[in-house]
């Protein structure tokens, strides 16, 4: 016997077509299926089940009689002069009342929110280097890879226009779908589960990357579109970013819960990073600090230098760059250094995911003193606790 379909997440209550017309419009925009009842009761089942509840003033005014009361019920009529709906509103028990169409984006966002993830939004993780060629890019897809290894619905996203395409680090340039080109001038809100479904995916990871073709940058609009869709999305999101801070950087900046500023330790990468430092650390509220080693300065040391918490040592990577020109990925081998260093950064910043990890996995590279070892259960991703000193 096949289990029944899931139940369409928006009902829509309402015998007025033009309203009805409106309202389907709406819904296909967030691709939003809807169950739509007139002439008849809803059934007690759809009534409880759905996330969101249309109910047409036309129904209210004639039925008037919803199964029980629940959270998620909107009224929405199409007559402003007519203030008696407010009553009709407390009589059905409608969180609020709109009109259209002078509130259909206001509609719009709610019946996006109906069909995106329940839950809280993916704590976002952005990673920037201190100096050109500090291996940000790398790291970053490192993260993500070890992210979706250990259970979290990860997105990541390539903000760096100048790195040559993280499609081509994870190997992914020949797969179809969507690019940043595409969404360069975006405005408002996106509904994510209609754009993670296009997006390519590699290695568990849904990526929105670039193209070798000149194309326009994305705005700052764009970008913190983007990101707010992919964090209602749920999961974690890893940002590659670039040094520079233009209108689309600064957006992803101020969006982020955790920056971590990758820094090789000897003293003209530092030098370098102190711009970078200082420009991040007044947008992100949490900028931390990744070394890669060098024969100078010691992890300490580089994160005294630039007053930054260290949130760890990333592992010697002089023999990843032969294996990413073989194909694989920087981070995909969960027993190699950067592997396991990733995967125990993971554990460490972000919450436990839905499905328990795989077991037997042993870390790399040094963990930051303030933080768990690998082995130790991961605690919640609280940025207000894991603020810049």
């Amino acid at each position: 016997m096949n289990p029944s379909p899931p139940a369409p997440p928006v009902l829509v209550l309402t015998e007025d077509e033009t309203l009805l017309d409106d309202l389907l419009r709406l819904c296909a925009a967030a691709n939003a299926p809807a169950e739509v009842v007139h002439g008849h009761e809803p059934a007690a089942t759809a009534w409880s089940t759905a996330r969101l509840v249309l109910v047409g003033d036309d129904w209210a005014l004639t039925r008037g009689r919803p199964p029980s009361r629940r959270a998620g019920v909107v009224l929405v009529g199409n007559n402003l002069d007519d203030h008696t709906i407010w009553q009709r509103g407390v009589a059905i028990g409608a969180e609020t009342v709109l009109h259209l169409p002078d509130a259909e984006k206001v509609l719009a966002d709610r019946i996006a929110d109906a069909v995106e993830t329940v839950g809280d939004p993916a704590p976002t993780i952005g990673v920037i280097p201190g100096r050109g060629g500090a291996g940000a890019s790398t790291l970053a897809a490192a993260l993500a890879l070890a992210a979706a290894r250990t259970g979290h619905r990860t997105t990541l996203v390539d903000a760096d226009p100048g790195g040559g395409g993280l499609d081509l680090l994870l190997g992914a340039e020949r797969l179809t779908g969507p690019r940043w080109p595409d969404f360069a001038t975006t405005r408002g809100r996106m509904s994510w589960a209609a754009v993670a479904d296009a997006l390519p995916r590699v290695h568990g990871v849904s990526l929105l990357s670039w193209t070798r073709a000149a194309g326009r940058h994305p705005t700052g609009e764009a970008m913190a579109s983007v990101l707010g869709a992919a964090r209602r999305g749920g999961g974690a999101v890893v940002v590659d970013l670039p040094r520079g801070a233009d209108e689309a950087t600064t957006a992803a900046l101020s969006r982020l819960d955790l920056g971590l500023l990758v820094v090789p330790g000897d003293l003209r990468s530092v030098a370098a990073a102190r711009i970078t430092a200082t420009t991040a650390g007044r947008l992100v509220r949490d900028l931390r600090l990744v070394v890669r080693p060098g024969a100078a300065l010691p992890a300490a040391e580089v994160s005294r230098l630039l007053d930054l918490p260290l949130a760890g040592e990333v592992p010697d990577q002089r023999r990843l760059c032969p294996a990413v020109d073989a194909g694989e990925p920087p981070g995909r081998d969960a027993a190699a250094p950067l592997g396991a260093f990733c995967e125990a950064l993971v554990r460490r910043t972000l919450p436990a995911p839905a499905r328990p990890p795989s077991a037997g996995r042993h870390p790399h590279g040094t963990a930051a003193p303030d933080g768990p070892g690998a082995h130790e259960a991961a605690a919640p991703f609280l940025p207000a606790q894991r603020r810049r000193a």
